[in-house]
């Protein structure tokens, strides 16, 4: 039998050397470390946007191999969720819950021309360590070998709370965008190749960001119509 893997999240977790971080597919026995992961890492977003066991449980079934696991020695630390959809940019306004069917991956098209990026999370004790570049890595791979043509997501806007009395929600992605203002999720996803294509009103329920997140995509340098 495998090993059942747990995420720690009552103590600090000891910091990773990067040749320990392993990232695999997801299987079941990771389910309720990955439940555990989300509460740790969004503790701004409602109970209600954040998947549950029996969501990663079907993930396994609709998916696996694209959604990937880090691994830091057996203890799960990080995830890299989403499924391939035929993604309508002329229609892009949508929110979190509907696009995922509820956590549950329904919305699965084999044949989809692009990956959703439904979550990408580290545990706060292991950032900055290169495990989501590693995720965003894995994603990228997985799309190259299915000649998809990219990579689209929502993505949350944690540093927004700062600002949000400053600023609407598209004045802070524009000024994201310009480097004038960091944002740890946007920043980064910048950094990797993503662009921003808008924002997003009432995508998810996160009282962080207002409910906003931006709308972004990486497309596949390799892809062949």
């Amino acid at each position: 039998m495998p090993n059942e893997v747990t995420a720690k999240t009552s103590m600090p977790l000891p910091k990773p050397i990067p040749n320990q971080v392993n990232i695999v597919t997801i299987r079941p026995e990771f389910a309720e470390a990955l439940e555990a992961l989300q509460e740790r890492c969004f503790p701004t977003l409602a109970a209600s946007e954040l998947m549950r066991k029996e969501h990663f449980l079907n993930h396994c079934k609709v998916f696996p191999e694209g959604n990937f696991v880090a691994l830091v020695q057996g203890e799960v630390v990080g995830l890299g969720a989403g499924f391939l959809i035929d993604f309508d940019f002329d229609d892009a306004s949508h929110s979190f819950l509907d696009i995922i069917d509820g956590g549950y991956f329904g919305n699965h098209d084999p044949n989809g021309d692009y990956y959703y990026g439904a979550d990408i999370s580290v545990h706060p004790d292991y950032r900055k360590q290169g495990i989501g570049r590693l995720l965003y890595e894995a994603r990228q791979g997985l799309v190259k070998r299915l000649n998809r043509k990219g990579i689209v997501a929502g993505g949350v806007l944690p540093g927004f709370m700062r600002y949000k009395h400053l600023m609407s929600a598209k004045a802070y992605v524009r000024d994201v965008v310009a480097k004038r203002i960091y944002d740890r999720t946007l920043s980064f996803q910048l950094n990797h190749g993503f662009k921003v294509k808008g924002v997003l009103q009432d995508y998810i329920e996160d009282s962080a960001a207002d409910n906003w997140a931006s709308l972004i995509v990486w497309e596949n340098p390799d892809y062949i119509a």
